[in-house]
């Protein structure tokens, strides 16, 4: 398996993606980054990739140039997502999970180490745990759970991924090594990527919600000034723990940041102070 080149570039304008959130991307990005880094702290999980933790993730689309890597192909809600991942990631997850310790690959000429069915079986498992979380992280932001999130992808048949086509890089360290796995979304998947990272305002569910007058919803803060008593400086600093300092409670005001703006009678309900009976301050 060899490396692919996924050095960031600036996306290229694409005249079918015109008005679509695409400066959103790096928010998905991230998320699907926590989405991994919460699944490789599951016990079931930890015990392949124990010594891999993910370091960032970033969109980029393929150029034609790249070098070829095994790709899996998953069938995942509306569409199909790819997964690949570099050699030394297999090699080390393969070490840390039949008991090598800390013991590397990635530093291990990968051209003179034999591809065993034991390696191949273990990149169908590892592509499978990461295309459920890209699946579920795609589903989870769709307005409404349009496409419920699966706990199981389906494993089905494809090529090498077209030029253009959707990446996402994951870069993950393995110690002091350091490595990438790839996931490929088709134009269906991407759809609903982009529609899931919508601000709530582009989507219309907030233009749906009925808005009533300004008065109804500007919402203002209230105090209520309970009682005020004037006492001379010699009799505050002689007050001491336990002193006493007699008060009326009469009418309260209530204000709007420095405005006194009604007076209030103060009583009792079931154990809390109440405002009632409110009169204009003339």
């Amino acid at each position: 398996m060899t490396n692919l080149q996924t050095t960031a570039k600036p996306l290229t304008l694409d005249p079918s993606l015109l008005g679509r959130p695409v400066h959103r991307l790096p928010h998905f990005a991230a998320q699907l980054r926590e989405d991994l880094v919460a699944m490789l702290r599951q016990p079931a999980v930890r015990r392949y990739w124990g010594n891999v933790t993910v370091e960032g993730a970033a969109f980029s689309r393929l150029d034609g140039t790249e070098e070829r890597v095994r790709w899996q192909h998953y069938a995942a809600g509306s569409g199909v997502l790819g997964f690949a991942l570099e050699r030394r990631v297999l090699l080390s997850v393969l070490n840390y999970r039949y008991g090598r310790g800390k013991e590397s690959d990635a530093t291990v000429d990968e051209s003179t180490i034999r591809v065993t069915a034991t390696e191949e079986r273990l990149a169908v498992v590892l592509g499978q745990q990461l295309a459920v979380v890209v699946a579920q992280r795609i589903a989870a932001n769709l307005p409404g759970g349009d496409i419920p999130a699966s706990e199981n992808v389906i494993a089905v048949k494809g090529s090498y991924p077209p030029k253009g086509t959707w990446l996402v890089t994951v870069d993950v360290r393995l110690g002091e090594a350091e490595g990438k796995v790839w996931f490929t979304l088709d134009k269906n998947l991407m759809s609903d990527v982009l529609r899931g990272v919508l601000p709530e305002r582009d989507t219309g569910t907030k233009a749906s919600k009925p808005s009533g007058p300004l008065s109804q919803r500007l919402q203002v803060a209230l105090n209520g000034r309970l009682v005020s008593k004037e006492v001379t400086l010699g009799a505050l600093f002689d007050l001491r723990v336990g002193d006493v300092i007699p008060v009326s409670l009469h009418r309260a005001d209530v204000m709007l940041e420095d405005s006194r703006l009604f007076t209030a009678a103060v009583t009792e309900h079931k154990g809390k102070l109440c405002l009632t009976s409110f009169e204009d301050v003339e």
